[in-house]
């Protein structure tokens, strides 16, 4: 059976930050502009008050601290609150081709390839801009990339569902090289105006190549050991936005359209299952958990991750067990665990062994257990 490894990865981080007490500044002025024009009707007790927000709440909520955005004047305007990315035309570079891109070159540098020497492009995202052409086959064109592209969607497993995917065509030949990248524009589906989830998303791009470990040429390469995917339908994270929503005449549940989620629910629900789902799978290849190096975790919420890997580990986990980077750059869905991937992993020696997992909507939960070559 041939070797199949991860030979490089990439990140693209927009220019722009957001921080919590910048981002908490907007939302205020929002809710006393608002209080003060519904004051009437909250006297009534027809509509009740909105409730400020503070930095505080949300990095105890979450974690994070701060996010990388591609616009940050849209958000922040009280007035507005919704990132301004204006159309581009058809003859130009989207903005998604654009951050991957930068991703991919930083990945293929990584990995000592050209686009001569990459089969197939897989955009895996739970944010795409359009139906079609596929993102992939705009990136692929840019690059210059011969062979095939596909976009997909599993919301924030989109990346490990994508290294399955990319895995399963090098081993069946279909290719010998793959590209799969990140693309997350969350800020365009968040809800600015909602307090228990204003702070939640940032914007990034990563990129990660898969390939046959005969074939690799960079100096550092991770054998994909194992990939376990699972899917269990919830409602409780959604997102109704959609392109028969124009065929609608009802004018109902403009704020579905967003971003919404039951968080105490997810909490509840997805925790065990990560847990379990890393649990198992290390018990059918007989890795012990104290055998890890790392685990990669999804980036959602601070609280998440030291629970899940404290019932993988059967003990509190050491911060570089499960490095964090949501503190700075928030929840950036499909792209999260591989930024982890990304900044965590220089310290591994031949050998060692870690677990890059995400999960998120749908439920989804993908797990991929690497070791270093």
């Amino acid at each position: 059976m041939t070797d199949i490894v991860i030979s490089g990865t990439g990140l693209y981080t927009p220019q722009e930050s957001i921080s919590n007490e910048e981002l908490v500044e907007s939302f205020n002025a929002y809710v006393e502009a608002f209080n003060a024009e519904n004051m009437a009707a909250i006297e009534a007790g027809e509509l009740a008050p909105l409730q400020p927000s503070s930095a505080e709440f949300i990095n105890k909520a979450s974690g994070i601290e701060s996010r990388y955005v591609m616009n940050k004047s849209g958000i922040l305007d009280p007035e507005r609150m919704v990132p301004s990315l204006p159309d581009r035309p058809n003859e130009e570079q989207s903005i998604q081709c654009e951050m991957a891109v930068g991703a991919a070159r930083n990945a293929m540098e990584q990995a000592g390839k050209t686009a001569a020497d990459i089969d197939a492009v897989i955009v895996a995202a739970s944010n795409m801009q359009r139906a079609y052409p596929a993102m992939a086959v705009e990136i692929q064109d840019a690059l210059g990339i011969k062979g095939f592209g596909f976009d997909m969607n599993v919301a924030c497993s989109s990346a490990t569902f994508g290294i399955q995917q990319a895995k399963d065509m090098v081993a069946s030949g279909s290719a010998s090289c793959v590209l799969m990248l990140n693309p997350e524009i969350c800020t365009g589906h968040l809800n600015f105006r909602d307090r228990d989830s204003h702070f939640i998303f940032g914007d990034v791009c990563t990129a990660v190549i898969v390939e046959r470990a005969d074939q690799a040429t960079g100096q550092e390469q991770f054998l994909i050991v194992d990939s376990v995917l699972q899917t269990m339908y919830s409602n409780n994270i959604r997102n109704n936005f959609g392109f028969l929503n124009r065929g609608d005449e009802s004018g109902i549940g403009e704020d579905d359209k967003l971003f919404v989620q039951e968080g105490r629910k997810v909490f509840k629900e997805v925790c065990p299952a990560v847990a379990n789902q890393i649990s198992g799978q290390l018990e059918k290849l007989s890795i012990p958990a104290a055998s890890l190096k790392r685990m990669w975790l999804h980036q959602a919420n601070l609280s998440m991750n030291q629970l899940i890997s404290k019932r993988v580990l059967g003990r509190e986990a050491a911060p570089e067990e499960a490095p964090t980077i949501l503190n700075e750059y928030a929840n950036t869905s499909s792209a999260g665990s591989v930024i982890a991937f990304h900044k965590h992993r220089d310290d591994f020696a031949s050998g060692d062994l870690g677990v890059l997992c995400s999960f998120g909507a749908g439920y989804s939960i993908g797990s991929v257990v690497l070791k270093k070559r």
